[in-house]
């Protein structure tokens, strides 16, 4: 494997511990519009977008109807109620200084809002030591499809996909890692466990960015 010239982190669940903030607003969400889904059941679809979410959680007819107006409703939700309560995983600045120390490049790939995203880079305090970043506008398809990801790569303006590697905290980044035909890491501060990341084709996982700066050196990110 090749040692890679840029890293591209997903967001949420990875840099920032918000899984369980997203999950509680679905909650309240659907039963707004009167779907009763429980909360590990959400959880285990956080990762994905609202466009992959709720088909496995809303009746066809119902998701026919209000989807939009659901996605929306959760995204005026979070941003009143549960943004202000994300907070930084450790680590995160001084593994964003070693990569750039280091002469590689980062991305942020995220399929949140524009101001989530503006938030949580103001929350972690790593603005300037980024080069790219998406939103929600990047990509038609949130994860487990490739959009997201692919549109990172695009922007570093790298000439072959063995030159970036995804870190995400999903199997749902793996696979949309996979999809756009790039190697990923995983973290296990969202919660997932390790095993469905490695089989979600993880190289390497570690516990979270502080873990994985400590074992930079003999990471994948430093040896490929």
């Amino acid at each position: 494997m090749t040692r890679p010239e840029a890293v591209i982190f997903d967001v949420d669940g990875t840099l920032v511990d918000t899984v369980d903030l997203h999950a509680e607003a679905w909650v309240e969400i659907l039963r707004r519009f009167g779907v009763d889904a429980t909360f590990d059941e959400i959880r285990r679809q956080i990762g994905k977008g609202g466009d992959q979410l709720l088909p496995g959680l809303v009746p066809p007819d119902l998701l026919a109807q209000k989807q939009q107006e659901m996605e929306d409703a959760r995204a005026e939700l979070f941003t009143r109620d549960y943004l202000d309560r994300a907070k930084p995983f450790p680590g995160v600045r001084g593994l964003f200084e070693r990569i750039r120390s280091e002469g590689q490049r980062i991305a942020l790939a995220s399929s949140g809002k524009a101001d989530e995203v503006a938030h949580y880079k103001e929350v972690l305090g790593i603005a300037d030591l980024l080069d790219v970043e998406t939103t929600a506008d990047d990509g038609d398809r949130s994860k487990p499809f490739p959009d997201i990801f692919d549109a990172a790569f695009r922007k570093l303006g790298l000439p072959d996909r063995r030159l970036a590697m995804v870190v995400g905290d999903t199997p749902y980044d793996a696979e949309a890692a996979r999809g756009a035909d790039l190697a990923s890491l995983g973290v296990l501060c969202g919660g997932f466990p390790e095993r469905a990341l490695r089989a979600a084709g993880c190289v390497a996982v570690y516990r979270d960015p502080a873990h994985l700066l400590e074992a930079y050196a003999d990471s994948p990110l430093a040896r490929g």
